[in-house]
């Protein structure tokens, strides 16, 4: 009992690591063109396509189980399958290179699926069966249980390829796709450097438009400040010659006033001179009179 416990955690062991192989190898097949679908942004995987992968995964591992508990085989010969190891190129991660990376990826991994599927529709074998086979029987198992596993292997990688072939477009439509996109990038670049030339003369023609309107401004300014200078300067000549005028015309008058006043002055210093002779000429003769008067008057009394 323990020799068949022991035999069969062995065979589950050895089919869990025959899992890890084929997960490692569809892993080994599939990351490449999941790269490059990653890098192709019109290549989009979808999830019904994951799943298909998930269940083809999970019924290889179940038919591995059956196959192996039935027969009672030590499943750790199959650990010779090798698988490439999947190799990551540095350019795939460079930011500046995703065009010449995904170009790269798109003529390798393009030949790569195109090599698995014939033109008549039949698929090449992944694994060298009859080496598998020779393999198997060589470690000690019967001729047709040696043929059911390679064939369980090997259905398990068509399906996962018949997948990956319904997921991965040909090399035809991806050039198609690329030429269209290269296309429409370069028609929308002539577009974008159309428009900046056309938005860079619209702003040149704006800013001499702007130069010249401030140009002429500064002129009218400039005539504007003239003229007012100009303007009072004459008013202040007028207002000057003005105030001289007033000026000579007052002068003139105080001359005249002044000369006026002058001959008054004379003359009525000339009527005082007269009346002063004429009350002195009748003061004189009133005196005579009466000294006359008196000694005639003397001369009557003696």
């Amino acid at each position: 009992m323990r020799r068949k416990t022991r035999e069969r955690k062995r065979q589950r062991i050895s089919i869990r690591t025959t899992f890890d192989h084929l997960l490692l190898f569809s892993f080994c097949m599939l990351y490449p063109i999941g790269k490059f679908l990653v890098f192709r942004s019109n290549l989009l995987i979808t999830s019904f396509g994951v799943f298909n992968l998930m269940a083809a995964a999970y019924a290889s591992y179940l038919r591995l189980a059956r196959l192996g508990t039935s027969s009672g085989v030590n499943l750790s010969t199959l650990r010779s399958i090798t698988c490439p190891k999947p190799t990551f190129d540095k350019t795939l991660f460079d930011h500046h290179d995703i065009r010449s990376s995904s170009s790269l990826f798109r003529q390798s991994h393009a030949r790569f699926i195109s090599q698995l599927v014939k033109t008549n529709g039949k698929r090449l074998h992944l694994v060298d069966t009859l080496a598998l086979v020779r393999s198997l029987e060589a470690q000690g198992l019967p001729s047709q249980q040696a043929e059911a596993i390679t064939g369980a292997i090997t259905e398990v990688l068509n399906d996962s390829l018949g997948v990956v072939s319904q997921l991965v477009v040909c090399k035809g439509e991806m050039q198609k796709a690329e030429m269209t996109q290269e296309s429409n990038l370069s028609k929308f670049k002539s577009e974008i450097n159309s428009s900046l030339d056309h938005h860079f003369s619209l702003l040149q023609h704006e800013n001499e438009k702007l130069r010249n309107d401030i140009e002429r401004i500064r002129t009218d300014i400039r005539h504007e400040i003239d003229k007012v200078t100009a303007g009072q300067r004459l008013d202040l000549n007028l207002e000057k010659g003005r105030i001289r005028d007033e000026l000579t015309n007052q002068n003139a008058e105080t001359s005249n006033l002044t000369n006026k006043l002058d001959r008054e002055i004379h003359t009525l210093r000339a009527q005082l001179e007269a009346a002063k002779y004429e009350v002195i000429k009748y003061c004189i003769g009133t005196l005579v009179s009466i000294s006359a008067v008196g000694l005639a008057v003397l001369r009557i009394v003696m």
